[in-house]
């Protein structure tokens, strides 16, 4: 028997909105042909910005957009993404094949987008090759109120107002493409850039330090003590920032059965991620003051053929769509040890919210399962045990083991927001759902995501797979769920008094 057990009267913590955030990096198409496509563009926008990928974000209701790196972000110098866009600089993104860029989006462009789209930005600062000079600037820049020589310019290029940045991070991946940094260097590093950023006009600042490669647990443990033994604790950091890809098996198209268990497997390992980096970080810091942050993760296939191979684009499927849905799950039942993550990436670039070629544009199927999970962005996280029969597949020629059931539960006054998938590839499964504490539906409706393991949308077939509603009797202390094989479900499920 597969059963989820839910306790609506034992609350883990809050989901922060800013776990379903997203990343968006100068690299292919992912920016340029993507998110803009210029003001004299034929396509349909919005001061550069296409009116049909403004409309599907805010769907999906992105809370935080990370800019503009990724690996990009050490190479860049944000003054040459301000003032006049005919006189800006070209310059070569080492990073992701030395294509120009040409930074027509900017600070007050990427500002302007993420306004458009509901999103705050979460700008990302360069370490590896800036100072912590550039950084401040940057800070004053977007926001101080008052007459200074930043703030002039920001008000000539078109924002007298301040543009209030809170999410600052300072450096990316700083243990490789950011400077190859030891721990214990980029904590110098850190403690030395961070002293110098402040809020302005009483405006708080939430700075995020580059975590470890993965679950990288030495990485975590040089850093806090380096961070904190020379002469006195730092306290200057608000956020730690881990990244995970989970990988591929097979193709982003082309899979076994087993190769879509493996990656999905691979997936859950986001759980371990959040459960031993947060108790390293909790050795240093058990009041949890520091967030933990996961700002890259998702699905990394190899690049679709016949694409430049730098521009990491790739097609997505429904098994990307349940690594997304058992990675937030996993958010949401550590609730209270996550606080913010951010999927690689918005638009073109790995696995994708959205897919563009000319004036087409889709949905993916990982973006459908960000438009299911929205609500329970601000919810309580409640507790949810999964008690679940297993599937075997073979990895190589050794077998393995994986949970057919993944969810997780969130409540909202008298509402209960649960999300559950199934896992197996070609089997249905009943799953018992118990409500505890006294708890009791009056009723219920669902909107599920299934289909054949390879199913994707396609611009021929832009709507191939969508999520459709789906019969849920929510009624009593317990009751049946149906899910189909492969699916994601989304149930709100009304509680009595």
């Amino acid at each position: 028997m597969t059963t989820i057990s839910i306790n609506p009267l034992d609350g883990i913590g809050t989901i922060h909105p800013n776990i379903y955030g997203h990343f968006a990096e100068h690299l292919g198409r992912c920016i340029y042909d993507g998110i803009w496509v210029g003001e004299d563009s034929p396509i349909a926008n919005t001061g550069g910005f296409r009116n049909d990928l403004i409309a599907a974000l805010r769907k999906l209701k992105p809370p935080v957009i990370r800019w503009p790196g990724g690996c990009f972000a050490d190479d860049y110098h944000w003054q040459d993404g301000i003032g006049g866009r005919e006189q800006r600089p070209r310059r070569i993104n080492i990073h992701w094949g030395e294509v120009i860029e040409t930074n027509q989006v900017g600070t007050q462009e990427f500002v302007q987008f993420c306004r458009l789209v509901g999103a705050e930005p979460y700008f990302c600062g360069n370490i590896g090759s800036g100072s912590p000079r550039e950084i401040r600037d940057w800070v004053e820049y977007c926001n101080f109120p008052g007459d200074s020589t930043w703030a002039r310019m920001r008000a000539a290029h078109g924002s007298p107002a301040p543009l209030n940045v809170t999410y600052w991070g300072v450096g990316n991946e700083n243990w490789g493409c950011g400077g190859n940094f030891s721990p214990e260097d980029y904590g110098t590093e850190f403690r030395r850039t961070a002293s110098f950023l402040r809020g302005f006009g009483g405006k708080q600042l939430y700075l995020i330090a580059c975590g470890s490669p993965g679950n990288d647990v030495e990485w975590t443990n040089r850093f806090f003590r380096k961070l904190n033994k020379d002469y006195w604790a730092f306290n200057h950091i608000h956020g730690y920032a881990c990244h995970y890809y989970c990988g591929t098996a097979g193709s982003a198209t082309e899979y076994t059965t087993d190769q879509w268990y493996q990656l999905i497997g691979q997936g859950l390992q986001m759980e371990a991620l959040v459960l031993q980096q947060r108790a390293a970080m909790d050795a240093y810091d058990p009041q949890r003051r520091i967030g933990l942050i996961v700002d890259e993760w998702g699905t990394w296939h190899p690049v679709e053929k016949g694409t430049n191979p730098a521009f990491l684009y790739q097609q997505n499927t429904l098994r990307d769509a349940l690594v997304a849905a058992t990675s937030l799950d996993i958010f949401n039942r550590h609730a209270d040890k996550v606080v913010m993550a951010n999927i690689a990436q918005t638009i073109n670039v790995l696995q994708a919210m959205i897919l563009t070629q000319g004036e087409q544009m889709l949905v993916t199927p990982t973006g459908y399962v960000y438009e299911m999970y929205a609500p329970h962005q601000g919810g309580k996280a409640v507790r949810a045990v999964v008690e679940s029969e297993t599937v075997t597949f073979k990895r190589g020629e050794k077998e393995e083991n994986l949970p057919i059931l993944a969810g997780s539960a969130s409540l909202k006054e008298k509402t209960l927001f649960v999300t559950l998938t199934n896992i197996h590839a070609t089997e249905a499964c009943e799953v018992t759902v118990n409500l505890l504490g006294g708890a009791s539906a009056q009723a219920g409706q669902a909107r599920i995501l299934s289909g054949e393991i390879h199913a994707h949308n396609t611009f021929e077939k832009p709507e191939a797979l969508t999520p459709q509603s789906g019969a849920l009797q929510a009624v009593g202390s317990s009751f049946k769920v149906n899910l189909p094989p492969a699916s994601v479900m989304a149930a709100e499920i009304q509680l009595g008094a």
